[in-house]
């Protein structure tokens, strides 16, 4: 697996800057190019209600003076002039009149990697954003890393990254951990756990499974340590504990969905480590 281009959301919101700038420092570091996208239209999700039954658009008053497509030009603008800046060898910023949740789908199909800021729970549009991070990870068929609402991701990219994977044998975490093999070989350590909530000892099945796994990276050129982690405390608990025991700089998983009957919505363990999130997360569905 090697990126050959990274896709990345750009808009008015106010980690964008932030959002863009770890791209670019990706794109370098994995010397690939960078695909700015600014659709024009809003979400293109339902939007919520709110408990008194009235719509929770997001604010838009502060930009009436200007078009959707007026903002779009400028942020696109300003995408290429910082990629200038910092030097990109290949970059290119598209606007998309279609709405957010079409356009990224579409976009995110022709590039191999793309990067989102996960819901700020303070914004007023918070609801709409977590929807729509929510429906690309689901319905790309491309990995997509999710940064922290607020931080610079200076490690994104760099030699050096910690990175904590999460593994349980099934087809979204191998996915996922396939999908992330570039990061893994830039990362100076990484640590494959899978946990254990029913507290069942580790079997001799387990360790060989492991051992299968921990060859299939070497074979990638990634070397990473492999441990099985008994808790009481909840997946979503014990994950982001281990995460700041090792000072992780990045978490990959594999995103899982409802039953059938709601295979459009996440799951509980990955809704909630998504909303719990303090460093990047990459997942693949």
């Amino acid at each position: 697996m090697i990126y050959h281009s990274i896709l990345v959301l750009l808009d008015e919101g106010p980690q964008c800057a932030a959002r863009s700038q770890a791209a670019m420092r990706l794109a370098k570091a994995l010397d690939c190019h960078l695909e700015g996208v600014a659709p024009v239209g809003l979400i293109g999700l339902p939007v919520p209600v709110s408990a008194q039954g009235t719509a929770t658009p997001p604010d838009f008053t502060a930009q009436e003076k200007t078009t959707p497509l007026d903002q779009a030009q400028q942020t696109a603008e300003r995408f290429r002039n910082e990629c200038r800046a910092v030097g990109v060898k290949s970059f290119e910023a598209v606007i998309d009149k279609s709405d957010k949740a079409s356009s990224l789908v579409r976009h995110a199909h022709c590039n191999d990697l793309t990067i989102l800021t996960k819901a700020d729970p303070d914004a007023p549009d918070h609801r709409l954003t977590q929807n729509l991070v929510e429906h690309i990870v689901l319905h790309s068929a491309r990995p997509t890393l999710i940064l922290p609402y607020a931080g610079r991701f200076d490690t994104i990219g760099s030699i050096g990254t910690n990175v904590l994977v999460a593994w349980n044998d099934s087809r979204e975490a191998a996915r996922a951990l396939s999908d992330a093999l570039p990061l893994l070989r830039l990362a100076k350590h990484v640590q494959v756990v899978i946990w254990n909530e029913e507290g069942v000892n580790d079997n001799e099945a387990l360790r060989l499974r492991f051992d299968a796994l921990h060859r299939w990276l070497m074979r990638h050129g990634v070397s990473a340590d492999v441990d099985v982690e008994t808790t009481d405390m909840g997946i979503v608990g014990s994950m982001l504990a281990r995460a700041a025991d090792l000072k992780t700089d990045l978490i990959v998983m594999g995103a899982y969905s409802h039953r059938p009957s709601n295979a459009h919505m996440l799951g509980g363990t990955t809704r909630g480590l998504l909303a719990a999130i303090t460093v990047p997360v990459l997942m693949s569905h």
